[in-house]
């Protein structure tokens, strides 16, 4: 390269440099103004406390201003058809969920979850789900209940957050393994469940950990066992479901970043570096373990090897999806 410049008339060298500086234009000019992170869900949930979270981290590393704004409505469609149709330059991106994953097989989507984004990368996997009772009921174990199930049908009910959500389809894969006939009764909201479930008016309900351990500690109801492959670090006496005879059974959450279709490749790799480098701060992980969710490494949290991962989780979701009702319209 020094030889190249000895050789060089001023005239050509500053039209290198002009050829070089616009090459490095785009990094230069990303971001140019604040970023907002849409969640499709109220303030407060199992998307928006993590997003804040690293909002926090985020800001401090691109230099620009990181913004939640919650845009909810529509099992999440309304957010994330408004990124959609945002300008594909970074500066409005999407807090995807589990719902992404499972909405196309129940509702009229405009949109595909996996196809019609540029996936940056996952925040977090988790929370899982938790199986609990009230205190007043003697199940101490899912055996417990299906017993009691079979020995009075339908009689037995679980409160969900509504038809399509994440334990309403627990509630429908249950009931195909154990060939039970537990009652899914759909509340308004996760809110409402949960006061059906403290209150003693249904016999259970699939609640996500960050939730369900704070109930538990409070003694407020009694968990019954945890809905994923593994037992949770940070509450191991808590079996999973798969110990209890129930293989498979395996239901959390998840959060990941993505941007509108045609976000050019440069912007993409930009945020994909800067959320693990987000990702990586002890502070960040040690309030996303409180919530149930744990953080990929690095090295496996890139752009391609997330969009797998929504290809994977729509498909398996699909699956699930037989199980339940109602069906997507035609």
């Amino acid at each position: 390269m020094r030889l190249l410049m000895a050789f060089m008339t001023p005239a050509l060298g500053a039209a290198l440099g002009l050829v070089l500086t616009a090459a490095s234009a785009p990094a230069q000019t990303y971001p140019s103004r604040p970023v907002t992170l849409v969640v499709s869900f109220a303030p407060g949930g199992l998307s928006d406390i993590p997003a804040r979270i690293l909002a926090t981290e985020l800001q401090q590393r691109i230099g620009q201003s990181v913004v939640v704004e919650n845009r909810t409505g529509a099992s999440g469609v309304v957010g994330a058809t408004s990124v959609l149709r945002a300008e594909p330059d970074g500066h409005t991106l999407l807090v995807n969920a589990i719902a992404d994953t499972q909405n196309l097989h129940y509702i009229n989507v405009p949109y595909s979850a996996v196809n019609d984004f540029e996936p940056i990368g996952m925040i977090a996997d988790g929370p899982p789900l938790v199986l609990m009772v009230p205190n007043s009921t003697p199940y101490k174990s899912v055996a417990d209940i299906i017993a009691d199930a079979k020995a009075n049908p339908k009689k037995v009910n679980f409160a969900s957050s509504g038809p399509a959500s994440s334990p309403a389809i627990a509630i429908s894969q249950l009931n195909s393994l154990a060939k039970s006939e537990i009652a899914d009764v759909p509340y308004r909201g996760s809110g409402a469940a949960a006061q059906a479930l403290l209150t003693g008016e249904v016999q259970g309900s699939f609640v996500f950990m960050s939730t369900a351990r704070q109930y538990s500690d409070d003694n407020k109801a009694r968990a019954i066992a945890i809905a994923q492959s593994k037992r949770f670090p940070l509450w191991p006496d808590l079996p999973t479901m798969s110990e209890q005879g129930f293989q498979g059974f395996d239901h959390g959450g998840f959060i990941g970043l993505v941007a509108p279709a045609k976000t050019p490749k440069h912007i993409i790799a930009y945020l994909n570096k800067h959320l693990n480098e987000a990702l990586a701060s002890p502070e960040l992980r040690k309030k996303f373990a409180a919530l149930g969710m744990t953080v990929p490494p690095a090295a496996d949290n890139t752009p391609e090897k997330f969009k797998a991962f929504l290809v994977n989780e729509t498909a398996r979701q699909g699956e699930l999806a037989k199980l339940t009702a109602p069906k997507k319209p035609n």
